[in-house]
């Protein structure tokens, strides 16, 4: 296993770093954001054990950072922020796993292995069709070229149907598929999403209504 430590407390980086070598884990140190950074841009790394309140982009602004990157290392947060609230917007950011300080370096050791046994998520496709292309990693749509903000719900129903490469999608699939367990199975919500997401991709429009069945993607005749 190798790890990067971006820790801005020398002796406590130099401690951690001389720590991990002992337990036969493999330890680099960035000072600062722009050097963990530059260093994540060229070394890969199973783990970055990432202090919160460094100079340059803080450990929120790497995180995020990291968590945009295919293939990217596991992040375990390292801060003295022990609220609840610091814990969420931590893993918010892209932290996978979180350790207050003062820590037991034992611990430490502990979630670095089982952060390493992870399996590596893999990356969705990229869907396109009829000139809209899907990024599902990235969240974002565009059509011939042209950025297209869609809300969540858009997004979702957008991916549930090109996903289905032409095939007709029921309003009960998509209500399924795109909202949450709650949802009423009487609602218009569909039909009003999908109305909504007709206008956001723009003409021609490209979602059909097939009467009775569903919606598919493809040209609608006029």
């Amino acid at each position: 296993m190798r790890v990067l430590i971006v820790e801005d407390e020398p002796f406590l980086a130099e401690a951690i770093r001389d720590g991990l070598r002992l337990e036969a884990i493999a330890a680099d140190i960035a000072g600062d954001g722009d050097t963990a950074l530059e260093v994540l841009g060229h070394t890969a790394y199973d783990v970055v054990v990432l202090d919160r309140d460094i100079p340059g982009p803080n450990g929120d602004e790497i995180a995020r950072h990291l968590s945009a990157r295919p293939a990217a290392p596991r992040v375990l947060m390292l801060t003295a922020a022990d609220r609840l609230d610091d814990k969420a917007t931590g893993f918010e950011s892209g932290a996978d796993d979180y350790l207050t300080k003062p820590f037991v370096l034992r611990e430490l050791v502990m979630r670095l292995h089982a952060l390493a046994r992870r399996p590596a998520a893999a990356t969705p496709p990229v869907l396109e069709q009829h000139g809209i292309r899907l990024d599902p990693f990235r969240r974002e749509v565009f059509r011939d070229g042209r950025y297209v903000s869609l809300t969540r719900k858009q997004f979702a129903v957008l991916q549930v149907l090109m996903g289905a490469a032409g095939g007709v999608v029921s309003a009960e699939d998509l209500l399924e598929r795109a909202w949450d367990e709650n949802a009423d199975p009487f609602t218009n919500a569909v039909r009003i999403t999908i109305s909504t997401l007709r206008k956001r991709l723009g003409e021609p429009w490209l979602i059909q209504t097939v009467a009775g069945v569903g919606y598919r993607m493809g040209p609608v005749d006029a």
